[in-house]
């Protein structure tokens, strides 16, 4: 499935894209900036329109080449729609600054704010729903990584209110880098997906891959 691999090696190509801008995003700023007590967004509006929020809107895109590939490797709607989600809280949390550190709230700040959050918790939740699709070692790296990463969101939002901000940027960053790689799993299970370099019949490309997989490889001693 050519189209399939071709997507999945595009989007591994946003995602290090994105990795790559994003840290030199955090080398950029001021030496005042603390990456343990600021979030992302905290150095992002140091410098808006730079770097971070351009790593914000690749890493975006890269979602957005997986979804074709991903329906046809049969993954349900509701984790096309979650990643869907994704994409658009990233790219409005990139559109839309925060306020600078210390400053109160204010709209654009919570628009900022909410449109991350539900970046954060779609991406754990959709990684679980294609831990079945994409089968394999795929779905244990998946499901591992979609806890990890909500875990890591509860511990920011502890952070956020009860515990006054402490270590909030690096929890937001652990918890990026999760969210991160669990979209690179994805993209990288697509990128190699290969059914024995065997034609797929009409019909089968809507099928769970796995399932596909293990009805063309031959039985042992056949």
């Amino acid at each position: 499935m050519p189209g399939t691999r071709n997507s999945g090696l595009l989007a591994l190509g946003g995602i290090a894209l994105a990795a790559v801008l994003a840290v030199l995003g955090h080398l950029e700023v001021s030496d005042d900036l603390s990456p343990w007590s600021l979030t992302v967004s905290d150095f992002a509006v140091s410098d808006r329109g730079g770097v971070i929020d351009t790593a914000m809107a690749v890493l975006a895109a890269a979602t957005v080449v997986l979804l074709p590939a991903l329906r046809r490797a049969g993954a349900s709607r509701l984790a096309g729609t979650l990643l869907v989600a994704w994409s658009a809280g990233l790219l409005a949390a990139a559109v839309v600054p925060t306020n600078e550190p210390g400053l109160p709230m204010d709209t654009a700040a919570y628009l900022h704010r909410y449109a991350s959050v539900v970046a954060f918790l779609a991406l754990p939740v959709a990684g679980w729903l294609l831990a079945r699709p994409l089968g394999g070692r795929a779905a244990g790296w998946l499901r591992g990584l979609a806890l990890i990463s909500l875990l890591l969101a509860a511990a920011m939002v502890w952070s956020a209110y009860p515990g006054d901000r402490l270590l909030i940027g690096l929890a937001e960053r652990v918890l990026i880098l999760a969210e991160v790689a669990l979209l690179a799993v994805v993209a990288a299970t697509l990128a190699g997906r290969r059914v024995g370099g065997v034609a797929v019949p009409r019909g089968w490309e809507h099928r769970p891959l796995a399932e596909v997989a293990r009805e063309v490889t031959p039985a042992r001693g056949a």
